[in-house]
């Protein structure tokens, strides 16, 4: 049952995070329930399932999370608007993973796991991965859009999409670093990050722009120590 729930997990993360474009999410924001994307994007996580635990055996299942994940994106785009957005992101990801885990062990049922056959302890670490890039990313994003963030980094361009980038990079190393028991290693990132960005603070006279960076790097170091943490916790147990 672990390795079903974990696949589970993964299609979730791949169908809401990698494989959900920005033009669906904002249709389905404008659109509501007449949106085609919303019917695709649930679409996507049926076939992910099906495609990911490639067990037949396991269909009332999946049908079952289909339809709820349904009934969930349908509530939330109904009732979200600007102020409720951001908390609104976190309860809709909190319902979905609560499914998962609730209905998992009442449709359980033995079945035949082939061609796709993977270790418990190997699709975990794969999930522990994916989360730290385009999800945490996302979530990221969503803490902060409490703020314009535009505003604040007015006249301080930088690449484009590079401080996601480096985001990503770091929160792999820092899980990579722990998980190899080299937590030494970690706070020499975080040195040499503050080292970097101590020319940025110092030649920017905006506190609000210096509250945001260290924020952001506080918020990406500890998402990225709290899941190497639970992997080591977990990996053992799977």
């Amino acid at each position: 049952m672990t390795l079903l729930i974990l696949k589970l997990i993964a299609s979730h993360l791949i169908g809401d995070f990698f494989l959900q474009p920005k033009k669906w999410v904002k249709n389905k924001e404008k659109k509501k329930l007449k949106s085609i994307w919303l019917y695709a994007h649930i679409t996507v996580h049926v076939a992910l399932m099906f495609l990911i635990i490639w067990d037949l055996s396991h269909w009332k299942l999946i049908l079952s999370i289909g339809l709820i994940h349904f009934i969930i994106d349908a509530c939330k785009i109904i009732i979200q608007n600007k102020k409720n957005k951001r908390w609104l992101f976190f309860i809709d990801q909190l319902l979905h993973f609560a499914v998962i885990f609730i209905l998992t062990p009442l449709f359980f049922k033995e079945g035949y796991e082939f061609i796709i056959t993977i270790k418990p302890n190997y699709l975990l670490l794969i999930i522990c991965f994916g989360f730290l890039t385009m999800p945490t990313s996302i979530i990221m994003k969503t803490i902060f859009s409490k703020w314009n963030i535009s505003k604040l980094t007015k006249d301080n361009e930088s690449l484009k999409d590079a401080g996601k980038y480096i985001g990503i990079l770091e929160r792999l190393l820092v899980f990579i670093f722990i998980v190899v028991g080299h937590w030494e290693a970690v706070g020499f990132l975080i040195t040499a990050k503050s080292v970097f960005r101590f020319g940025d603070l110092t030649a920017s006279k905006e506190r609000k722009l210096t509250e945001y960076i260290l924020i952001g790097t506080l918020i990406s170091f500890g998402i990225a120590i709290l899941t190497s943490l639970l992997y080591l916790n977990l990996v053992s147990h799977v």
